[in-house]
């Protein structure tokens, strides 16, 4: 558009237009060149202000996903960590748990697989108040006398929730 309105102007000064008209229009021209040539730079500079507004947001936008990419690496860091100190004491409980399953009767050790199956990864509950743990409820009079009666090496269950009830001081018999 420049070029062209150059190229008019240089043809409009050089007199090479002798006709009144045509002179005119080459005016006319001229100056709707001018116009649309301030309309377009107006365009432009307004595409400018809203591409630097939009760089502007990018790099707000780059800097807040940085900051939440540094908590997400934090978070992972501790997860990580956790897990390990996990598998750590998994390993450790297993191995106890081993020991002490070599000590108890295999008959028993069956019963307590299947029933720590069955409930939810508890097999056995402590008898404290003369209430079993596992369930939360209060044992009869006519169970808890049972209990008594039975053998210290008896395995004893609740009638509640099945659960193989382990006796201690504290059982309330």
């Amino acid at each position: 558009m420049r070029q062209r309105a150059v190229r008019d102007q240089k043809r409009l000064d050089s007199g090479a237009v002798s006709s009144p008209k045509d002179l005119e229009n080459l005016q006319r021209e001229i100056a709707s060149l001018a116009k649309r040539q301030g309309d377009l730079e107006d365009v432009v500079l307004e595409v400018m202000e809203r591409r630097e507004s939009a760089q502007e947001r990018v790099a707000e936008l780059t800097e807040r996903v940085g900051s939440v990419q540094g908590r997400i690496d934090d978070a992972t860091a501790r997860r990580d960590a956790a897990l390990e100190q996990i598998d750590g004491e998994t390993a450790s409980v297993t191995k106890e748990r081993e020991v002490v399953a070599a000590s108890v009767p295999a008959a028993l050790l069956s019963l307590y697989d299947k029933l720590r199956e069955q409930q939810g990864g508890i097999g056995a509950a402590k008898l404290y108040a003369r209430t079993c743990q596992g369930c939360r409820q209060e044992l009869a009079i006519t169970e808890l006398n049972e209990i008594r009666a039975a053998a210290p090496d008896t395995v004893v269950r609740c009638e509640n929730c099945r659960r193989i009830l382990v006796r201690t001081t504290e059982s309330g018999l």
